[in-house]
Parts: C-alpha cells; structure tokens; sequence
C-alpha cells in the first residue's frame, strides 16, 4: 500500500432507485496522473464527492475507500488538509481581487500571514498571474479566472490534486499552459485525478484511466494500452458521403456512421487507402484511431443527457 494514494474496491452509490456508482474498484498510484472518463451520467463526479466525503457510499461490508490512508467517510477534515480541489465551475469571489480570493482561502488551512502572502506570490508567479495581483475577479479573462482556481487548490502545498474538468471552454494557449503546469506538479510529487471531456488531455496527461458507462467501469489502462487492446488502428472518416452509399461487407472492416460522417475502421490501412480512392479529396480523412474514437466506441454516439 506504499505506492498507493487512492485505493478504492466495491464501491456503490445509490440515489433512490437510481444506481449512479455500480461495484467500482481502481487503484491510484502516488504521484500519478489517473482520468475518471464517461459521458454525462456515467457516474464520474459522484466518485468525486465520494473521495472527498462529499458523498457516503452505500454500505457494504467488502467495500474500501481509501485516500493515502484515510477513509473519507470518516475523515472528511484530514482529506480536504492535503487535498486540492478544482471543481467544475469557477467559484471566485468577485468581489475581492486575485491576491484577496488568495488571502482568505489561506485561513481554510491555518497558514500564518507571512507564510500566505510568500506562497501567494510564489503561486501567482508560477501560474503567470503575477501582474494581475490586484485586478478584480471579474477583470481576468476566463483562462485567467482558471488558473487561478488552480493556484487557489495549490495553497496548501496539496499531495492529491482533484481537478473536476479543470479545461473547458478554454483556448488551446491556455490549455496547453495548464497541462505544462500539471506535468510540473506531477513531476515534483504530486498525485493527480482529474475528470475531463477532452480526450487528447486525458492521452497527454494521465499514466492511466478508466472508462466508465452507466455506473460501472467498462476498462482500465494506460492510453496506449487502451487504444491497442479495444480499437482497430486506423479509420477512414468520410466527410461528405451520399447516404445510399453502400460499403462492401468486409470482415476486415468495422463501419460506424452519424447523420453527415462515415467511419471506416479497421487495422488493414490498405483497405482504407483503397476505400479513400473513391472519394474526393477534401471528402475524407485517413488517420490513426484515437481515444476519442474508443469513447465512441464504448459509450455509443447517442447523446447523454
């Protein structure tokens, strides 16, 4: 259990008759990246508060919960000590500015004045926020207002940062920022779990996911393993297609289609350059599958709600 921050096994969350965490096991080691991914409703954010103590999980005798050590449902006080937390929404005050949103945060964890304002401004620098000291909340762009939600959960020199898509709606600038940041973090000790819809975050950042799907985890592995072992390796996206258009059967070939797109899948990639001959250029893409491909593939391309 030494390497291990997070152990979790068989545990369930259930909302009247709703089931929204089914039997779920996963283990994090120290000073890793690890990405809770699923579409909406999958059960990601009730692990969430359940890591956190936010949430009880339903009791079971054979279920274990447990976050360097401590059991959140006992210890909610010790987790949220050497936790960060992002969440989801940016919940600044926008009353006070960047160093005042800061300042107080630090009272949370007892941090003595002299100690607050040094990493204050350690963090500020390190996030490149160091001009905005005095700028109020709602005077920062929204790549701004994230980082420094980010420096917020970092004031207490956190163990186990919780990131709760931690870059929605930001530009790629600011998301490549970010993801440098984490790399650092990551590098220097620090644990990270993080829920994302960006799959290319999850490939670049995380040692190793898990897919979740109504409740229960569906795979784990690291991103390479997962796109070798559960999805052919290349895939011929058609964009413009006629719907009459009828593909050979071919066992050698997996066809998934929307309304405007056809994919072509398949691991023989002269199938596919010989398919792409009947179209035009510009009509279709010939690439390697991704991870946003197997999420398709698992989850389905119905909307979630």
């Amino acid at each position: 259990m030494k390497n291990k921050a997070i152990t979790v096994r068989n545990i369930s969350k259930t909302f009247s008759s709703l089931r929204a965490v089914d039997s779920l096991s996963f283990e994090v080691e120290a000073s890793k990246c690890f990405a809770i991914l699923g579409p909406n409703g999958a059960g990601k954010t009730t692990v969430m508060k359940m890591l956190t103590g936010k949430a009880l999980r339903d009791e079971n005798n054979d279920s274990v919960l447990d976050v360097f050590g401590y059991d959140p449902a006992r210890d909610e006080l010790a987790v949220k000590y050497f936790s960060g937390i992002v969440p989801q929404e940016d919940n600044l005050d926008n009353e006070l500015n960047v160093f005042q949103n800061l300042y107080i945060y630090s009272k949370f964890y007892n941090i003595k004045s002299k100690d607050a304002k040094s990493r204050i401004t350690e963090l500020l620098k390190f996030m490149e926020l160091s001009g905005k000291v005095k700028s109020k909340i709602r005077q920062l762009s929204g790549g701004m207002k994230r980082r420094l939600v980010i420096a917020r959960a970092l004031l207490n020199n956190p163990k186990l940062l919780i990131l709760d898509e931690p870059t929605t709606g930001l530009d790629p600038q600011v998301r490549h920022h970010i993801w440098d940041k984490l790399r650092y973090l990551k590098k220097n000790g620090v644990t990270i779990l993080l829920t994302t819809h960006y799959m290319e975050e999850a490939y670049q950042l995380c040692d190793k996911i898990i897919l979740m799907n109504s409740g229960k985890k569906i795979i784990e592995g690291t991103p390479v393993e997962l796109i070798e072992k559960h999805i052919e390796k290349y895939v011929l996206e058609i964009i413009k297609f006629d719907k009459k258009t009828k593909i050979k059967e071919d066992k050698k070939i997996r066809i998934d289609k929307t309304d405007n797109r056809l994919f072509l899948f398949s691991d023989n990639l002269k199938i596919l350059e010989d398919y792409s001959k009947t179209f035009s250029a510009g009509d279709f893409y010939l690439r390697q599958s991704n991870l946003e491909d197997l999420f398709l593939k698992i989850t389905g391309r119905i909307l979630h709600e």
